[in-house]
């Protein structure tokens, strides 16, 4: 048999490229205080090597794992990946690897998801909306792990966060309704327990309701769970009331892309006779047709500055900001006054 080859050491590319290991260190940790020449000739002996540093090592040195944990509600809804491939290239700059779990909206199963981030040394946590249970921050807090609350903004929460008030967002957007002339309304909604983002937008749209004079309570409304074919069983369900909603409010834009298909299954046509309004503003808001009037949301923007707070988190540089990012209304042509108005 032949000898087995040995895996190429830092003593190696140091060798191959004619400097210290110190300097072979520098530039795969702190690259930017290496001049260009000297961290060129060194990455080209890393690859000509194969040489991949000895993470264990550098692990024990800084104390740190050098990994990040994010636990999402679902890894179907594209408003969580647009966020994250943000929130991953972010980390990547700064060095940290992103590790991401899908707990299905399930409360049991984000409990043992994040116990299972921090036993495999998560340095810290970005979580979605800030509702679950005081013990399981207790428990974060015990073991010193740092965790930033991401797609909730909420002044009267004392917890870091990178987001955006939900309420209010929905609650323009309501608004913007309600003075198009609508008084029938009703909303297609998540499911709220245990989703504050979901609840807030209720919240949005109720409180636009009080503030013209609508009584909440009258607001009709169906939760589900976030799918095309759920937002289409809805729609059918609010087109079979006497009377009939003029404006069917959705909690994001799958839903109302499924009532927007529900409506022409039925023969309504929107926004004549029945308006349909979204929230997020994803790619498919505007290639459905009538294309949606709904909320955009910029989830990128909201990816790379969790990042950037997360990581002056764990590198102890901050205790913890919050950060409000800006929504903004995107009048399309799925919304018009009702079709009682002359």
């Amino acid at each position: 048999m032949g000898k087995t080859r040995s895996a190429p050491t830092l003593n190696d590319v140091a060798k191959a490229a004619g400097v210290s290991t110190a300097t072979v260190s520098r530039c795969l940790n702190s690259p930017e205080r290496v001049v260009e020449s000297t961290r060129k000739r060194v990455m080209q002996a890393v690859e000509s090597l194969g040489y991949t540093p000895n993470f264990a090592a550098r692990v024990m040195a800084a104390n740190r794992s050098f990994t990040i944990g994010a636990i999402i509600p679902t890894m179907d809804n594209a408003i969580f990946a647009r966020g994250l491939q943000e929130f991953q290239d972010q980390l990547r700059e700064s060095g940290y690897t992103l590790l991401v779990s899908s707990s299905a909206y399930d409360p049991e199963v984000e409990r043992e998801q994040i116990r299972t981030l921090v036993a495999r040394g998560a340095d810290g946590l970005l979580l979605i909306g800030y509702a679950r249970d005081a013990e399981i921050y207790n428990y974060l807090e015990q073991h010193q792990i740092p965790s930033l609350v991401a797609w909730s903004y909420d002044p009267r929460v004392q917890r870091p966060s990178v987001g955006f008030s939900n309420t209010a967002a929905m609650g323009e957007l309501a608004r913007k309704v309600i003075l198009t002339g609508h008084r029938q309304i009703a909303m297609i909604s998540g499911k709220t327990k245990g989703n504050d983002r979901a609840q807030s937008r209720v919240e949005g749209v109720r409180l636009a309701m009080t503030e013209n004079s609508l009584d909440p309570d009258t607001l009709t409304l169906i939760e589900t769970t976030y799918e095309i074919e759920k937002g289409a069983e809805a729609l059918r369900k609010l087109m079979n009331l006497s009377p009939r909603p003029t404006v069917v409010i959705c909690g994001n834009d799958v839903l109302a892309a499924g009532a927007l298909r529900e409506a022409r299954n039925l023969g309504i046509q929107v926004p004549e006779q029945l308006s349909i309004t979204g929230f997020d503003d994803i790619e498919l808001a505007e290639i459905v047709s009538p294309s949606l009037t709904t909320v955009h949301v910029p989830h990128r923007e909201m990816g790379r500055k969790a990042a950037q707070e997360l990581v002056e988190m764990v590198e102890g540089r901050s205790e913890g900001r919050s950060v409000c990012i800006d929504t903004r209304m995107v009048v399309r042509h799925s919304l018009a006054g009702p079709p009682d108005l002359p």
